[in-house]
């Protein structure tokens, strides 16, 4: 029978008996994978940290640290790769628990050798799918454009991502923020380590702590267990805190605390958990005004601001407006199986004349509509008008088609409130801030007009 060439992946075996460890050794490597091996579970989450496998085979009844303890810790720890989990006693309520914290499959001892190698085959098969299709869909993974602007930004990226100094990003949203900080980490000496993102302003005030820093079991009303925090979950890697000028004061307190101290405290815990994160921290705000108005601690500011990067908004980059819309036009199709689609030089030199207060992220969502409603094969000019793309003039004659002073009032404040969430990427919290109003009375807004975001 010839061996399979399994070569590019990795399968780390995870059983206190060496002779289960060496005999799914022996199959793996001859159906061509690599294999690792861990003898208890906190071997297993340092082979883990030091790389991430491309499956995991792991048993459950372990002593010091049995499997079902080691699958929710890799899922906590931001860990993607489809683990097996194997049960020398499998019962019905065992192979529920394991799929309820994240197990690609449940086998029983002893194996059915090709029932494990097909369910292993057909896991990193569909790992390896959804990763490149969760790449596909989602920002660009590099920065487009040659514009002098863009040089200086991949210079700053280029010197401070080798470095653990913490990175402060700053710059108009949708300006590509997140990708700058992806894209430190992913020069840096902990690219193999986890990456974990945290929203500072999607996340109520009232959970922000225990989100960044865990929460030991009935420390307050709804923690019906202990929950690791971000900040371990990113132990060796990076911790992203997008939008941090709107975290709270005693937020900031603490989080000034992990970065001087390297230790960070449980929601309800009398101890302390020490931590190795580089941090990089992102906002659209102006903390130096809000440090004025007593909103962001200046000695915070300081200590994130160690390298600050500003990513320039598309209005000082335009003449990069060809080349990103290439790249949002093959991206967007090949995600979506769509026809490839152009752009005629006249509709391209309309685009480098537009405001684009949206910055990037209302290019991207300029192409991904005209992909799906422009009627040809080339995109003119014409057709980015009828899509409103910087269309004052389309948006004055549907105020001046209206009859009633009430009709030009409704339609006026829909046509606000859609622009400014296209701006702020639909981050409601966000756009409530940047309108003045309460977050509920945009969401009451949003409903009286039945505003919804495209394909929601």
């Amino acid at each position: 029978m010839k061996k399979k060439d399994n070569s590019a992946a990795t399968v780390l075996v995870v059983d206190d008996e060496g002779s289960i460890r060496e005999s799914l050794r022996m199959i793996l490597e001859y159906e061509g994978y690599r294999v690792d091996e861990a003898a208890s579970g906190p071997q297993a989450l340092s082979r883990v940290a030091e790389g991430a496998p491309d499956a995991v085979l792991l048993d459950i009844k372990m002593p010091e640290m049995d499997g079902l303890a080691v699958l929710s810790s890799f899922r906590e720890r931001g860990y993607e790769m489809p683990v097996l989990v194997i049960s020398g006693h499998g019962d019905v309520s065992t192979a529920v628990d394991a799929t309820r914290r994240g197990a690609y499959d449940f086998f029983e001892k002893p194996l059915q050798r090709e029932r494990v190698l097909l369910s292993l085959r057909n896991a990193i098969d569909s790992h390896r799918l959804k990763s490149e299709n969760r790449i596909l869909r989602h920002e660009p993974d590099e920065l487009i454009g040659s514009a002098p602007a863009m040089a200086r930004l991949r210079e700053t990226i280029e010197k401070a991502a080798p470095t653990p100094a913490t990175v402060l990003v700053t710059g108009e949203s949708g300006t590509g923020k997140e990708l700058v900080a992806r894209a430190i980490h992913r020069q840096s000496p902990r690219s193999e380590r986890p990456f974990v993102q945290v929203n500072c302003a999607a996340i109520p005030d009232d959970l922000i702590e225990s989100e960044l820093f865990g929460h030991e079991k009935g420390s307050f009303t709804g923690a019906m267990r202990k929950q690791t925090g971000k900040f371990v979950a990113a132990h060796g890697g990076t911790i992203f805190l997008d939008e941090i000028g709107d975290m709270s004061a005693r937020t900031q307190a603490k989080v000034l605390r992990a970065l001087q101290n390297g230790e960070v405290e449980p929601v309800g815990s009398s101890g302390s958990t020490r931590v190795d994160v580089r941090v990089v921290a992102a906002t659209h705000q102006d903390l130096t005004e809000a440090i004025e108005e007593g909103k962001f601690r200046e000695d915070l500011y300081y200590r994130l601001a160690v390298i600050p990067v500003r990513t320039p908004p598309l209005r000082e980059h335009l003449d990069d407006v060809p080349a990103l819309v290439e790249y949002f036009v093959r991206r967007y199709a090949a995600a979506n199986n769509y026809p490839r689609k152009e752009f005629s030089a006249e509709a391209l030199d309309h685009l480098r004349t537009l405001p684009w207060k949206g910055n990037i992220r209302e290019l991207k969502n300029m192409v991904e509509r005209l992909l799906i409603l422009s009627p040809g094969a080339v995109i003119e000019k014409q057709d980015l008008i009828h899509s409103g793309a910087g269309a004052r003039a389309e948006i004055s004659e549907s105020l001046l088609a209206v009859k009633t002073l009430r009709e030009f009032r409704d339609l006026a404040e829909r046509l606000f409130i859609v622009n400014k969430l296209e701006e702020n990427g639909w981050n409601v919290t966000q756009t409530a801030q940047t309108i003045e109003t309460p977050r509920s009375n945009l969401y009451k807004k949003m409903e009286a007009y039945d505003i919804q975001r495209e394909g929601a």
